[in-house]
């Protein structure tokens, strides 16, 4: 399932917003793990990095709720799993220098998902069983959240310089 085509199915529609659970799953994981592994005390960093596991649990918690409402069957986590690591899992935390790079990586990941995401639901014709004004209000809401969680973490790194 390629982002460069449109969404014709509900099916199609499953599989993207499951790949974002794996995504936001992999940001909070990744925040958390670093927090716990700081070397040092750091009480703003570490603010920053549970704030932002608390807002990819949020996250998966909307799309969970958009995945509901739809008619299509499950898609097995480890196929889901397999599609986001052969596009989105060639990184690892140690490709990165830094906490905050590897955070910002794995913000910028989920922000250009949710806009490539945007792009093929309005490019698609069809009708869901979600609403489909409604779905796309969810994602640029998402969208949105991913951009300024970016923003926040470049002017945290550019303070620290």
């Amino acid at each position: 399932m390629s982002l460069r085509q449109r969404v014709d199915s509900d099916q199609q529609l499953a599989r993207l917003l499951q790949i974002g659970i794996v995504l936001e799953e992999v940001t909070e994981s990744r925040a958390n793990n670093h927090r716990e592994s700081l070397p040092e005390p750091d009480a703003a960093l570490e603010s920053l990095l549970a704030e932002a596991a608390e807002r990819s649990a949020a996250r998966r918690d909307r799309l969970t709720t958009l995945i509901s409402g739809l008619a299509a069957d499950s898609i097995p986590f480890d196929e889901i799993n397999a599609l986001v690591d052969a596009s989105y899992g060639q990184t690892k935390p140690d490709d990165f220098d830094g906490v905050l790079y590897d955070q910002l990586c794995n913000e910028e990941t989920g922000y250009k998902f949710y806009e490539d995401m945007i792009d093929a639901i309005e490019a698609s014709e069809t009708t869901f069983t979600v609403d489909k004004a409604h779905l796309l209000s969810v994602l640029r809401e998402l969208r949105d959240a991913e951009r300024d969680a970016v923003e926040t973490i470049t002017t945290v790194m550019e303070q620290r310089e």
